[in-house]
C-alpha cells in the first residue's frame, strides 16, 4: 500500500505564532506534513527560524509567490493588514490557507467564497483563544438573538495600540477601565492585534456588525480573559476562557497557537471531531 503523501506547508510570518507552528510541524506532525517554506518581510527572522529548525537556510524564500508555489497549505501568521492579500494570492493559485489574523478578513467574506469555489480551494479559521465556537455555529442554525464578547487583559497588552494610546492613559492604572464597547467590526478595526476572537465570533455567528464586544483593561489580571454570552432559540450559552499568555508574545494567548495546531490536525487526520 502506498503511503499517503505529506501535506506541504508554507508559513508567512516568523514571529511567535509562526515559529511555534513551524516547530510543531517539523516535530509533532512530521508523519503527515512537511514544512517547505518560510517567508517574512524581515528576512532575518525567516533566516533565523530556518537555521533553528534545519541548521540551514533551505526553508527561506524571497517572496510570497515562491512560498505559495511550494505549498499545498499556506499558514498566514503575519498581521491583519497583510492577511487578506496573502489569502487572495494563495487562493488564486488554488492553495488551501489557514488564517491566523482573522480580523483582516472582515469585509472580504464574499470574495473568499468566490475565490474558493473558482479555484477549488479552502480557507480555515482556527477558533483561537476562545471556547464555544462549535456551540455558536450550531445555535446559529436555530437562530441567535445576541452574541456578546467581553475581553479583559492587562494594560500592558495594549501597548502600541494606536486607538488606546490616542484616547487613554493606562500608565499606573489601578482600576478596571473600559476601552471599547461596540460592534465586533469596530473592535477589529481599532484593536487589530488584540481581538481576532471577535472576528471569529462574527464570522461564525450572526455577523460582525451584530456581534457586540466590550474590551476592558484590568491591572489585576495577568491572563487574557474572554467571556462569551450567546442567546438563541436552541440554548443560552456562557463560556469563560482564562488564557495563559504566549511566552514570546504577551499580546496573544498560548491557546491561540494550540487552536491552530488542532485545526492542522483536523486537516491532516481522517476522523473529524466537532462541528
Amino acid at each position: 500500500m502506498n503511503r499517503r503523501q505529506r501535506l506541504k506547508i508554507g508559513i508567512v510570518g516568523c514571529g511567535a505564532i509562526g515559529s511555534s507552528l513551524a516547530k510543531e510541524i517539523v516535530i509533532g506532525l512530521r508523519q503527515d506534513a512537511s514544512l517547505v517554506a518560510l517567508y517574512d518581510i524581515r528576512l532575518d527572522k525567516a533566516q533565523a527560524l530556518s537555521k533553528k529548525l534545519t541548521k540551514s537556510l533551505k526553508l527561506c524564500v524571497g517572496n510570497l509567490k515562491d512560498l505559495i508555489k511550494r505549498s499545498d497549505l499556506v499558514i498566514e501568521a503575519s498581521s491583519a493588514k497583510a492577511s487578506w492579500d496573502i489569502a487572495r494570492q494563495s487562493l488564486a493559485y488554488g492553495r488551501k490557507i489557514m488564517v491566523m489574523s482573522v480580523g483582516g478578513m472582515v469585509g472580504h467574506l464574499d470574495e473568499l467564497y468566490v475565490l474558493c469555489r473558482k479555484n477549488n480551494a479552502m480557507v480555515y479559521f482556527p477558533s483561537g483563544a476562545i471556547s464555544g465556537v462549535d456551540a455558536l455555529k450550531a445555535a446559529n442554525i436555530a437562530g441567535i438573538k445576541k452574541v456578546v464578547l467581553t475581553t479583559r487583559k492587562n494594560p500592558k497588552a495594549f501597548s502600541g495600540v494606536e486607538y488606546v494610546e490616542k484616547h487613554f492613559n493606562l500608565a499606573g492604572l489601578k482600576q478596571d477601565k473600559v476601552l471599547f464597547n461596540g460592534s465586533a467590526s469596530a473592535a477589529v478595526k481599532y484593536f487589530p492585534q488584540n481581538i481576532n476572537v471577535a472576528a471569529v465570533l462574527g464570522l461564525a455567528g450572526i455577523g460582525i456588525r451584530k456581534t457586540r464586544v466590550r474590551i476592558i483593561a484590568c491591572p489585576a489580571v495577568n491572563k487574557n480573559i474572554h467571556e462569551i454570552e450567546i442567546e438563541s432559540k436552541a440554548a443560552k450559552i456562557f463560556t469563560r476562557t482564562e488564557n495563559i499568555l504566549h511566552p514570546q508574545n504577551p499580546k496573544t494567548s498560548f491557546l491561540a497557537v494550540l487552536s491552530a495546531i488542532a485545526t492542522l490536525k483536523q486537516i491532516l487526520q481522517p476522523i473529524k471531531i466537532g462541528t
